[in-house]
């Protein structure tokens, strides 16, 4: 064989090898790389102490009938796939709606059910976890939009409401996982309190609550008891 040939040959196994790296590398099933969930990577997210809503006059009972994702993540439970990852213990909307829960139940304005209910909420999530700002910069994130439905009357009205934290270097902290948990805590109490505390929610009960007349509806909160 001349060296010419040699050297063609060379160079057409050089680039089947170079392809089937490229190939193997390509596969879902070789990324060794891909986070994994362990009780050292996995944090609880919560509200802490409730956000009492503002009064509302008359006061209505609020059903929360159910959470939509509407962030489009395929892995919402993954808030950070660097350095191991960081995973939530609990989806999102789980913990989102416990925070409306038990911010409502602070102030005596959770129904016990959908039916004693004078206003039902659903709840649809676009975003919760992490945002990046510039460089190694992280900050938490957590945006939602609230659908106010009176059952009676059929008529509803949208609340949106949006949180953020102070933005941290989340790789430069030590405690990690930490850092990641209360920059999301921060971001889900500013949301929270921008929902419950808001002139959004405020307005949309007020504009649900009425008669055809335009007279205020007495809501199940506002009767005497034992009538």
């Amino acid at each position: 064989m001349t060296f010419s040939g040699s050297l063609r040959l060379a160079t057409i196994s050089l680039c089947a090898l170079f392809a089937g790296g490229l190939m193997w590398a390509a596969s879902p099933y070789t990324n060794a790389d891909e986070p994994k969930p362990k009780p050292e990577n996995t944090i609880g997210v919560q509200l802490g102490e409730p956000i009492v809503p503002q009064k509302f006059s008359p006061a209505p009972k609020f059903w929360i009938s159910d959470v939509t994702d509407r962030s489009g993540n395929p892995q919402p439970m993954l808030v950070m796939k660097e350095r191991g990852g960081v995973f939530l213990d609990k989806p999102p909307t789980t913990t989102v709606k416990e925070a409306i829960e038990q911010s409502l139940k602070a102030a005596n304005l959770l129904a016990q059910d959908a039916a004693s209910a004078d206003l039902v909420l659903r709840i649809y999530l676009f975003h919760f976890g992490l945002a990046s700002g510039s460089g190694l910069d992280f900050f938490g994130k957590v945006e939602f939009t609230m659908v106010v439905k009176n059952p009676k009357t059929g008529e509803s009205q949208e609340v949106k409401a949006a949180g953020t934290s102070i933005a941290n270097g989340a790789f430069r902290k030590k405690n990690m996982q930490k850092n990641v948990q209360e920059n999301i805590e921060a971001a889900l109490h500013d949301a929270t309190r921008n929902c419950v505390r808001g002139t959004q929610l405020k307005e949309a009960v007020a504009a649900l609550l009425k008669a055809p007349d335009g007279t205020p509806v007495q809501g199940e909160a506002a009767k005497p008891q034992g009538k």
